[in-house]
Formats: structure tokens, sequence, C-alpha cells
């Protein structure tokens, strides 16, 4: 049996930690076949979902069908070969797909690479429409403007942003706007951590980690682990340039280091999660002219913890009363209810019954949520309770399915609807 290849992010329980040490350098990338999210359905009831994973562990993008019924996934293929795609999204048409190739060295540059497919809606399948630069290496992040004009790619490696137009057919052009992050980073100990901890990850250069549009695609947000700040820009629909917007980004406290962030389904609120502190920083978002304002910071773990963590993903529910927050090393998902002003509070946690969850996605129907376990090989599904008028209290607000699925060092999971 082929020994198992642990990911780059391995972390030393003696020495300082680094999340991601060695950037993934997986061979030139190839012609990547297609993988595309959750489509029609290959049976009855079902949708179609996509994986990808970290090579060499796992083998690209990977085509499940998903039962809305039970949470049970099952594989159907591997959809597209290719390095190391670590993050998908999907075209608001449900017809296109994109996904980074968290790489350093594509058609012999020191950039990654950005892979855009065609979506067959009926059978699940893709197809390689062109592959284009991230304008940076080790891309980690791409999201999809909800308008369906620009994909948005983070380059944690390359420290920069980049935009890339959507042409006609769904293939991407060249990038439109580039911006290169310098200087101003910040201390290798977060401000927050919890005691005795030694998670130092990206504190070594800035390292764009996360794009995104806010709803109304109006103003996109970006943020840089490295240096502590989002970035916030204006849109220019014509050109595809982003414009600093005033101010031109907002700090977190020094160190903390922000990773991922969402937005509340109704727009007016805002949570960034940082790394490196492992904590949620709650804000009040004025869409009118994409700014916004910190009114809450609280932990992702319990009180008594000590040691080491990084938290990986955050998200909303679909209902807007919950937020959710991944934690690596204590391997849980923190779960928080959300009150009218948009401020948290913590209700608890549940073990990911997996190792390192890199991310987590929830279902369409908001009744699944499913963690992806990259050191541990698997997908592994919860259901999701409601907070009140079920037996089992706090405990039962993510309740495990018993289904586990295999996939090799998983990054994320996505779905067609």
């Amino acid at each position: 049996m082929k020994p198992r290849v642990i990911p780059n992010e391995r972390l030393s329980a003696v020495h300082t930690i680094s999340r991601r040490g060695l950037m993934k350098n997986a061979a030139a990338l190839a012609a990547v076949p297609a993988v595309a999210q959750g489509a029609p359905a290959s049976s009855a009831g079902s949708v179609f979902a996509y994986a990808g994973a970290y090579t060499p562990n796992g083998q690209g993008i990977y085509l499940f069908s998903f039962d809305p019924a039970s949470g049970a996934l099952t594989q159907i293929k591997v959809a597209a070969a290719g390095p190391s795609p670590s993050w998908i999204a999907i075209h608001p048409n449900g017809k296109y797909l994109y996904a980074v190739n968290e790489i350093s060295n594509f058609a012999g540059t020191t950039s990654g690479s950005v892979s855009a497919f065609s979506i067959n809606r009926a059978n699940g399948d893709l197809t390689l429409l062109n592959v284009v630069s991230s304008q940076g290496g080790g891309p980690a992040h791409v999201s999809v403007d909800p308008l369906g004009e620009f994909v948005y790619v983070a380059n944690y490696g390359g420290g920069s942003f980049a935009v890339l137009p959507i042409l006609a057919n769904g293939s991407l052009g060249a990038a439109t706007f580039v911006q290169i992050d310098v200087g101003s980073v910040g201390p290798v100990n977060a401000t927050n951590a919890p005691p005795g901890s030694f998670a130092r990850s990206g504190h070594n250069a800035p390292h764009a980690h996360m794009i995104q549009s806010d709803p109304a695609g109006k103003f996109v947000f970006g943020s840089d682990l490295g240096q502590d700040r989002i970035y916030s820009w204006l849109l220019n629909r014509g050109t595809g340039a982003l414009i600093p917007n005033t101010p031109p980004f907002i700090s977190v406290p020094p160190g903390d280091g922000p990773r991922h962030f969402a937005f509340h389904p109704n727009g007016l609120f805002f949570y960034s999660l940082q790394e490196e502190a492992s904590t949620l920083l709650c804000y009040t978002y004025n869409a009118a002219n994409g700014t916004l304002t910190q009114q809450q910071q609280l932990s992702t773990l319990p009180p008594e913890f000590v040691g080491t963590n990084f938290t990986s993903e955050v998200l909303v529910a679909q209902n807007g009363e919950f937020v959710y927050a991944a934690n690596r090393l204590h391997d849980t998902i923190s779960f928080f209810d959300v009150e009218a002003s948009g401020r948290l509070t913590r209700v608890g946690e549940v073990s990911t019954l997996g190792d390192y969850p890199r991310s987590f996605t929830i279902d369409p129907t908001g009744n699944f949520l499913i963690s992806c376990n990259q050191r541990s090989d698997s997908l592994t599904t919860f259901r999701i309770r409601a907070a009140n008028g079920e037996a089992g209290g706090l405990a039962n607000r993510l309740v495990f399915t018993g289904h586990y699925t295999p996939v090799g060092s998983p990054a994320i999971i996505v779905f067609l609807t």
C-alpha cells in the first residue's frame, strides 16, 4: 500500500508551528478534467456535490451524489484530476465551476492557476474550458461575483489578490486587477491567542487568504492574514478594477491573522474568523458605503482551553440564526446563536470526528453540515437541529449521522443548486 503523505500543514508538537510550511508545489498543471458541483441528480431527489482535495493523497475534484433526506454522500468518480484544487466555486447560473490549483509553478512561473469548467447538469461531468494564472503563488481561495461577471482570487503564497473576467462561454480572461500586498506584517504572536498557544503561521510576509463580494456585488473584501488587514474595494464593473474604499482596510488585533469571513443573509452583519487567535470578530455592515463597524469579539474555543489551535472556516446558516466556526487541532465545529443586533452568543461545540477540519459546508436544504477533515482523509456529516424543542439540549445542535465518506486530504465540498 502506498505510504500516506501528510499534507504540508503538518504541525510540530514541540517546535514553533507553521500552518503552511511547504507550499504545495505539485507537478505542473496538466489538462485538468472537468469537475462539476451539484447538478440535477443522479437519482430521484439527490443532488450533486463536489469535493476538492489536496494531491497526492487526493486525486483532484470528486463528484458525489448527496441524499438530502439522510445526508449520505455516494462517490460517483473523480470528475477532474489535477494538482491540489483546494477551493472551488460555482457560477450563479449553475453552468460553470472554477477551481484554484494551490501550486506555485504554473507554466514555468512562480504563480498558481485557476481552472474553468462547464458543468453538465444532467450527469455532473465537467469540461475544461481553460486554465489561467492566478497572479500569485499558492492560491487558497476563489469566489464568483454575484452577478456572474468576475472571478476573485486570493493568493496566499504570493500575498496578492486578483480579478479575472468571465467570458461569454464561461472561460476566464486575463486579469483586470492585481493587488500585491507589501509590508505592514503583523507580529509573530497573536494578541488574543489562548494560553500556551504556539499558533504561528503566516506573519512572515503578506498572505492573502480570502476575497469575496458583498451580497449586492458592489463592494469586494479581502483578508490578508500576514498583514492583519481586511481590505475593502468598490468594484468598477466597466473595467473590472477594484478601487480602494475609504478607509481602504480595517485592522484586526496584531498577530491574530484574519482568515475567512462571512456575510449574514440579511446583508447587515459581517463575521471575520482569526486563524491564530481562534476568535470571531462581529461587525455591522453599511451596504451603502461598504464600511464595517466592530461590535464584538469572542473565542471559538471553550473557556478552559489551553494550547494551540488554528481556525479555518466560518459560515452563517441559511436562516441567519446560527454562525458556525471550525477549529483545527481542537477538531471541533463551534456554534453560536445570532442575536437581533448581529452579536453572537457562544453555545458550544461538537467534535468533527476527524482530524484537522480545513473547511465545512452546509447543504442546500440547511439541514446538514459536512466537515472536510484534511488529515484523516474523510468527510463527516452532521444533521443540524433547531435551538429549541429538541431532546438532548445544546449537545443536540449538531448530530452525527453516522456517515463517514473517505476522501484523500479533502479541502472543500460544494453543492450544485
